[in-house]
């Protein structure tokens, strides 16, 4: 016992030591529990920050989110000691106007959802019962940024809340929320490296204190390569920048996405008397230089590097923005394990561990301000611009990841005073000389890096208004292939802005195609939603880029799926151009982009991720159905096993392989093999007979879309969506008809409405209009059928998205649609009215059991009315 006493009293003396020694003169406290939280006149609720409210109704059917009042209020229990302290709270985030009160007063306000603020608290604090209250809005103001976007404004105090206490003589909390200590090197050579550190003082307390300014450069293995101590009077309640020239480090390592070395930059207030530390910050360092040039591209070091990497939103699957720490570094690690040395921080300042992640990888950034398609003509929303790009700058100046400050995006996407066009040059005149203000502050705070404006590929109006004469970068949006045009068209564009602005650096800073992990196809075309489609999008793009020097790089929309609640589409509320879902599941565009960017040997089968299939049979003396197999490779060659058999050798084509696989029903194990590397994958297949008579193909169940050409998984009850087919005897189809096709020119076929009642929207968004009959030449039994039904024409009319640029929506003419359904000859629906019974765009499942013998099969038959009939998909199960 005694010994164990002991043993308690030396560990407790050695943790009080290592106290002791490694005391910096702050204390930085994490305040993310024992929150209460209400909205306006609503019950309250303990919660744990990170906290947004709008994390479930982005995601109902509703239209609309929440865009009001949230407070939140906690207890901060001080110890005595701190009132000698300055004492701050320091907010990493909070949506979007927020007024901070201790103690019932108000102790500041701050505008903005996406940067830092901090809060000087000790005048408020009692130290015995001290109570915050933070009262956010996440509502619509005319002068605050972003306006509108594709994606969603959550509110709530989403990011990390801590309270910070330091000496009364102190690095500055007064520089925008940042640490007050901004790093720079003037000079950065392979043979050697200067440093600059620019300190900013404070001093709270009531005299004049002498202190030594002491900064060290540390290696990566904790070795001090160089230091400098400076000493400086400060005045009580002064403030003085004190600037140190560090003596230049000779053969520095260099920082680089394949080798990002970093050193640390300790920097110390020290009192002159006592030598004791009284503040001490930690900063990243990293020795790099680069340069855009219009005609080869992008440097780094002096070497040439091809930026290619995915933008960013901060939110995550059923959590909104309110994403832990944890989930946002793993986002820039699948980023480096893509192959990606780029990311654009997009379209707003997001967590500092997203920039501290992309210093420790090896990730080249750029960061924006949210002044997204279009911008108010007030004094208010420009200062509030200007206030957010400094807030930018100065809290994430010292990143080496780093390289470019933007402040613009898309903003001439909605055009105002179309009608008036006096009026709009006017406002054009406006945001060119918003675009001209920010750009010349962040060359002044910031001259070390390069500044970026972002247009969509409406080239003619970006050059009229000059929006690309203002940056020192030009950032293209750019979708031909999917909201307007034709994928070849992208590599004109490129050639064009090379033509016409031979001396202006671009990058193509969007591209994208949606890909519903769920949609499947093996005729994929625009807007199908499918992941095949998607595929050969970016093989186009990353072809045309890979290919030109002057394009300095590219950056994919999007590394995940995110949440835009104003979106409809296959999956509600979610834009789906993401190489990842929203759940950070890999798509096989993720696999795509490994294949083209992989340093090492890369073999893949990408359609793994379509785990369970389903298909006819090729024919009536067959037991298989052959479908595209395809896998991702860096190799020139692989070959593919299936079941132990070979499918032969192929070459890839832009990094694809495709086989088509004879597939058997049930488990199907494939093997691709190139050299030493490898990859497996076990598929289910569920096989239909060619003709309900096979004896060797017993029939279960069939799902069947109509008006569709893809497939469709429904993840949640494990049901597999086929495309339809016209009637074949002997098996099942459609008789007359056609396919449903939307009021717009983006879509060949299909509706992409909200379908109100049904998570699985791709079921009811295609249909057969006109139809006659569908039919099923099973075998006497007993079955179940299903049929689903959705009205697609009319409902509330509601704004096109901006982003579809050939969206040329003709008005839907609501016209009455009155139609009997009878099954083997008896009335089933006999007067179905799809609107007038269930609603616009409202998914209806009528499901009914039919004992079928005498050897007739199953019959639906469709009468008309008025209007003509549809069909959107139906389902058979045999019971027995």
């Amino acid at each position: 016992m005694l010994k164990a006493k002991s043993l308690l009293l030396l560990i407790a003396l050695i943790t009080g030591f290592q106290c002791l020694a490694q005391d910096t003169g702050r204390n930085i406290i994490s305040l993310n529990d024992q929150w209460e939280f209400h909205k306006e006149n609503g019950p309250a609720e303990a919660i744990t920050l990170p906290h947004t409210w709008n994390d479930k109704d982005v995601l109902d059917d509703a239209p609309g989110y929440y865009r009001g009042v949230g407070t939140y209020k906690r207890k901060l229990k001080l110890d005595e000691s701190a009132k000698n302290k300055a004492v701050y709270l320091v907010f990493n985030g909070v949506a979007q106007e927020v007024e901070v009160l201790v103690n019932g007063q108000s102790a500041a306000k701050h505008i903005g959802s996406y940067t830092r603020f901090i809060v000087p608290i000790n005048r408020f604090l009692n130290y015995k019962d001290d109570v915050i209250e933070v009262r956010a809005t996440n509502r619509f103001n005319e002068d605050i940024p972003p306006l509108t976007a594709d994606f969603t404004f959550f509110g709530g105090l989403y990011r990390n809340v801590n309270l910070l206490i330091t000496n009364p003589v102190h690095f500055s909390q007064k520089e925008n929320g940042s640490a007050g200590v901004f790093i720079t090197t003037p000079q950065v050579s392979a043979a050697t490296a200067s440093v600059q550190v620019k300190s900013s003082i404070d001093n709270s307390s009531i005299a004049a204190k002498k202190v030594q300014v002491e900064t060290v450069v540390f290696d990566a293995k904790g070795n001090a390569v160089a230091n400098q101590t400076t000493e400086v009077n400060i005045n009580n309640g002064g403030n003085m920048m004190v600037v140190q020239h560090i003596k230049a480090i000779q053969k520095p390592q260099l920082w680089s996405p394949e080798n990002p070395y970093l050193y640390r930059v300790i920097t110390k207030i020290i009192d002159t008397k006592t030598k004791a530390v009284i503040d001490q910050v930690s900063n990243p360092l990293g020795f790099r230089w680069f340069k855009f040039d219009a005609e080869k591209g992008f440097f780094l070091n002096d070497k040439a590097v091809k930026i290619i990497g995915a933008s960013r939103h901060q939110d995550y699957e059923n959590r909104g923005n309110a994403t832990p720490d944890a989930l946002q570094i793993r986002d820039i690690e699948l980023l480096k394990a893509m192959g990606g040395n780029f990311l654009r921080v997009a379209h707003y300042p997001q967590d500092p561990q997203i920039l501290e992640a992309c210093d420790r990888l090896g990730i080249l950034a750029s960061v924006e301000i949210p002044v997204v398609n279009t911008i108010t003509e007030s004094e208010a929303f420009t200062q509030n611009c200007l206030n957010m790009q400094t807030e930018m700058i100065k809290q994430n100046f010292n990143h080496p990841s780093i390289i470019i400050w933007a402040y613009m995006n898309e903003i001439l996407l909605r055009l105002k005073f179309s009608n008036d066009k006096p009026r709009q040059q006017v406002y054009f005149n406006h945001v060119r000389v918003l675009a001209q203000k920010l750009d010349s502050l962040t060359r002044k705070l910031d001259p070390s890096r390069h500044t970026m404006l972002v247009n969509h590929g409406a080239w003619d109006i970006y050059n009229k208004v000059g929006l690309t004469k203002i940056p020192m970068i030009v950032g293209w949006n750019l979708y031909s292939g999917w909201y307007s045009g034709v994928p070849e068209d992208f590599g004109k564009f490129l050639d064009r802005h090379h033509k016409e602005l031979p001396n202006t650096p671009f990058m193509v800073t969007e591209y994208g195609a949606d890909a519903d992990p769920r949609i499947r196809s093996f005729s994929p075309i625009r807007f199908d939603k499918s992941v095949e489609y998607a595929v050969k999008f970016n093989q186009v793009y990353l072809n045309a880029m890979l290919s030109r020097p002057f394009v300095a790089g590219g950056i994919a929309w999007n590394l995940a799926d995110f949440n835009s609640e104003t979106r409809e589409e296959t999956m509600p509320h979610i834009n789906n151009k993401g190489l990842l879902t929203i759940g950070r599941e890999a798509k096989d565009t993720y696999f795509l982009y490994q294949a083209y960017l992989s340093a090492q040997p890369y073999l893949k089968i990408t359609s793994a991720q379509w785990k369970e299939r389903t298909g006819t049979a090729d024919s009536a003396s067959l037991t298989t159905s052959t479908q595209s197999v395809q896998v991702a490779t860096n190799l020139k060659s692989a070959e593919l096993f299936l079941n132990g058999k070979s499918l032969g050798l192929k070459a890839a084509v832009d990094h694809i392989i495709d086989w088509q696989v004879p597939f058997i029903n049930g488990i199907n194990q494939l093997r691709v093999v190139s050299a030493d590397q490898s990859d497996e994958s076990e598929i289910y297949f569920q096989l239909q007979p060619f003709k309900f008579n096979a004896a060797n193909i017993p029939f279960k169940n069939i799902n069947v879309l109509l008006g569709a050409k893809r497939f469709y998984i429904d993840e949640k009850e494990h049901q597999l969506w086929m495309p339809d087919q016209p009637y074949r005897a002997g098996a099942w189809g459609y008789v007359g008809g056609e396919p449903y096709k939307g009021t717009n020119n983006r879509i060949t076929y299909g509706s992409d409405k909200n379908i109100l009642g049904s998570d699985n929207d791709p079921v009811y968004q295609t249909q057969q209009v006109g139809i006659r009959q569908f039919k099923f030449d099973v075998p006497d039994g007993e079955y179940e059928i299903a049929l689903h039904f959705a009205e697609l024409v009319g409902g509330e009319a509601k704004e096109a998205l901006a982003y579809n640029l050939d969206n040329n929506h003709k008005k839907e003419i609501e016209k009455q649609r009155i139609f009997g359904v009878s099954i083997n000859g008896t009335p089933f629906m006999p007067k179905l009215n799809l609107a007038l019974d269930f609603g616009y765009t409202t998914a209806v499942k009528k499901t009914t059991r039919i004992t079928v013998q005498n050897g007739k099969g199953i019959s639906v038959d469709f009468s008309a009315i008025q209007g003509k009939p549809v069909l959107n998909a139906i389902q058979l199960r045999k019971i027995y």
